[in-house]
């Protein structure tokens, strides 16, 4: 008893040493994964909302979410399982290699031997493995984009009659999806049934090599004929922990062809070209407040969205003084939305230049000065509070609730039980049309920036609540550059100059 109180405890530090080992693996694997999964997230949402010059565009403003919240998932068992299996496959069978030759040099060789089966073998199974899971991601992507398509529009769907249709087609879609997905696990496991017949294969060579030897059956020329019982136990012991990393790099070569077909998706996304106009010098920041309002020049500007075949502006020309106010006119779809967006700096034309004129000076258009008031009111899920804080996070309880009496709605918090804390849902569940709207005016007035653009700021509201919004808009004009978008002829005794769009042209 004695003599084996040594060895048992040498096995049982080396068993935990390994289990601590692998656990401080397996953790700093999960660290790695998340720092690039980090770094991935904040270079789309950089590519899709930059600090320096307007935003991309593209046929597809839900890529980015897509990809952030997608496709950068799909990276992880690659990190966490594949890379750290090919590490592990370099050094630690090379250590458990030189130990097999240490008790054989001929189960060394036999296993040597075996060894290129194996990554040959991925190689062949691989080969058409990125282009089936890059056809089951992008069919998974379709899938998600009809799915939120038809949500969106799940009320004219009913309306028309169509949801049966709308029905049939996600179930196409999700059958589509359900046989590429399939087609992507038989290649899986494929991949990983072979592995293993190898790795079987070769441990069977092994066993029955030290089966003859150990019976005195084997007689062949250079073949070593003798092995004692220690020898031949512990080369078969160590045979399967050489092989382990190869048998873990099987089960992520699925992950590593996953991997492979989400950066193709991320590539376009992380790649998306930049605008033709150079940045600024300097991050984008927010105008000090009481600065003097811009003038407005948009010199020949022509904008060509991605897709469309009819330009959304076509050499557009408007020069407005500071301090005026601007209403631009026209059916749907004219461009009156693209014209403000330019205009505000942000997004860039492809022909002409957007500027804006500073004591005399002209100076790329940057939003930075802009004040943005979109038709239907961007809010977010929380409280009313958190809404406003948006424009101006230092803002006071006093601040807001002038801000709010000043454009004349006192009776918003009035409705409200709960006043600042009355929680909004998605997209400001919970108000009226008019009120959404209201409180976007109340947040761009905390703003406070010399331009500011309203694009429809009075669509799908009622007279009366027409009205109410109109003389908020009076005050907001007072020391600003206005522009409007709209349709509403109520607005225009506000302008100081007004544009009719007709197809992209100015009338």
């Amino acid at each position: 008893m004695t003599a084996l109180v040594l060895p048992v405890v040498l096995i049982a530090a080396g068993t935990a040493l390994r289990a601590g080992l692998l656990a401080a693996g397996d953790a700093a694997a999960a660290r790695g994964a998340r720092a690039v999964r980090e770094t991935l997230r904040r270079r789309i949402i950089g590519t899709a909302l930059p600090d320096r010059g307007p935003a991309g565009t593209g046929p597809d403003g839900t890529a980015p979410a897509r990809a952030a919240d997608g496709e950068v998932d799909q990276l992880t068992d690659w990190l966490t399982g594949y890379l750290p299996a090919r590490t592990t496959m370099l050094l630690g069978s090379g250590l458990v290699l030189a130990a097999i030759a240490w008790r054989s040099w001929f189960v060394a060789l036999l296993v040597v031997v075996a060894t290129p089966l194996l990554p040959a073998n991925l190689k062949v199974i691989g080969l058409g493995t990125t282009g089936v899971v890059s056809a089951q991601l992008t069919a998974i992507r379709a899938h998600q984009a009809r799915l939120l398509d038809h949500l969106r529009g799940l009320p004219t769907l009913v309306g028309l009659g169509a949801h049966g249709e709308a029905a049939r087609a996600l179930e196409r879609d999700d059958r589509e999806v359900a046989r590429r997905t399939e087609k992507v696990l038989r290649i899986a496991f494929l991949s990983t049934a072979w592995v293993e017949l190898l790795i079987t294969g070769t441990l069977a060579v092994v066993a029955t090599y030290c089966g003859l030897v150990l019976l005195d059956y084997l007689r062949l020329p250079v073949v070593p004929d003798r092995m004692s019982l220690s020898a031949a136990l512990f080369v078969l012991v160590l045979v399967p922990a050489y092989f382990a990393p190869a048998r873990d790099l099987a089960v992520g070569y699925h992950a590593r062809a996953q991997a492979a077909a989400a950066a193709e998706l991320l590539a376009p996304v992380l790649e998306a070209p930049g605008q033709n106009v150079p940045p600024p010098t300097a991050p984008v920041r927010p105008a000090p407040r009481g600065t003097a309002p811009p003038g407005v020049h948009l010199a020949a500007v022509t904008v060509h969205h991605p897709g469309q075949r009819q330009p959304a502006l076509d050499r557009v020309s408007v020069r407005l003084a500071p301090g005026g106010c601007l209403v631009v006119t026209g059916p749907s779809g004219a461009g009156k939305s693209s014209l403000l967006s330019v205009a505000a700096g942000l997004s860039a034309p492809q022909g002409g230049r957007a500027l804006h004129l500073l004591d005399g000076r002209a100076v790329p258009a940057d939003p930075g000065r802009v004040s943005w008031v979109g038709q239907p009111a961007h809010l977010l899920p929380g409280t009313l509070r958190e809404n406003l804080l948006l424009a101006r996070p230092t803002a006071s309880d006093d601040d807001l609730l002038g801000a709010v009496a000043s454009l004349g709605f006192d009776d918003l918090l009035t409705a409200l039980p709960q006043g600042l804390d009355t929680p909004l849902g998605e997209r400001g569940t919970g108000l009226s049309s008019g009120q959404s709207q209201q409180l976007a005016l109340v947040r761009a007035l905390l703003r406070d920036a010399p331009l500011m653009c309203l694009d429809e700021p009075t669509a799908h509201l009622d007279p009366e609540a027409e009205q109410r919004v109109l003389s908020a808009l009076r005050t907001l004009a007072r020391n600003r550059t206005l522009l409007l978008a709209t349709h509403s002829p109520a607005l225009l005794p506000l302008a100081d100059q007004v544009i009719t769009l007709d197809r992209g042209r100015a009338r």
